[in-house]
C-alpha cells in the first residue's frame, strides 16, 4: 500500500467511528446534490469514497429497486460505520480503491463522490479511472456539503491559486481525464460540480 493510501486509511479511520456525529445536518444537501445527476430508475451507480455511506439511501432511492448502488471506500472502519447506520441496505459496499475499481468498463451511469478530490493521489489517473467504469454520457458529480470559501474558513487557511476544485484548475482537469463539465456551483452551503463522460 502507498504511503498516500495509508495516510488517508489512518486520517479517515481514527475519524471513522464519530462521522456522522459531527456532520448531523448533511442528509438533505447529499439527497438535492443526488438529485442533479438526472438519474433514473434501473441506473447504477458507485459514491466513489463513500465513507459513513452519507449518499446511499439518495441514490438508492432515485434509482429505485431495479438500479444497482454500489459504495467504495478505501477505509474499512468507514464501510463498517456505513453498516453500523444501516446504509448498506440496498446498496453493495466494496473495500477498494477508486485508483483501481473492481468493476467493469461502461458498467455504470454515474458516480458520485462527495469530498474525494482533495484526497486522489493522482488526481488526472484517478478521474481516468473513473470515466473507465462509466458509459459514455454518463455523469460524474463531485460534491462536498460546504463550499471551498466556508471549508477554507472553518479549516483556518486560505484558499489557494492551485485548489483543484476551482473552476479554471477543475475543468481542464476533468477534459484531460474524459470528463466534460457542464455545470459548477462554489457556494456558502454546497460545492457541486456535474461531468459528462466523454466517448
Amino acid at each position: 500500500m502507498s504511503e498516500d493510501h495509508t495516510h488517508v486509511q489512518e486520517f479517515f479511520g481514527a475519524r471513522a467511528a464519530d462521522w456522522d456525529t459531527r456532520f448531523p445536518d448533511d442528509g438533505p444537501a447529499y439527497a438535492a446534490a443526488v438529485a442533479e445527476l438526472g438519474l433514473r430508475p434501473g441506473d447504477s451507480v458507485l459514491d466513489a469514497g463513500c465513507g459513513t455511506g452519507r449518499a446511499l439511501p439518495a441514490l438508492r432511492a432515485v434509482v429505485g429497486p431495479g438500479g444497482t448502488v454500489l459504495g467504495a471506500d478505501l477505509t474499512p472502519a468507514m464501510l463498517v460505520a456505513a453498516v453500523r447506520a444501516g446504509r448498506d441496505r440496498g446498496a453493495g459496499l466494496l473495500l477498494a480503491d477508486v485508483a483501481r475499481l473492481p468493476l467493469r468498463a461502461r458498467s455504470l451511469d454515474a458516480v458520485f463522490a462527495a469530498g474525494l478530490i482533495a484526497h486522489l493521489p493522482e488526481p488526472a489517473a484517478n478521474l481516468r479511472e473513473l470515466a473507465r467504469v462509466v458509459r459514455p454520457g454518463g455523469v460524474l458529480a463531485l460534491f462536498h456539503p460546504i463550499g471551498r470559501a466556508a471549508l477554507a474558513a472553518r479549516q483556518g487557511r486560505e484558499i489557494t491559486a492551485d485548489d483543484l476544485r476551482a473552476e479554471p484548475n477543475l475543468r481542464p482537469l476533468l477534459a484531460g481525464s474524459g470528463w466534460r463539465m457542464t455545470s459548477y456551483a462554489d457556494e456558502d452551503a454546497r460545492f457541486l460540480a456535474l461531468a459528462v463522460r466523454q466517448d
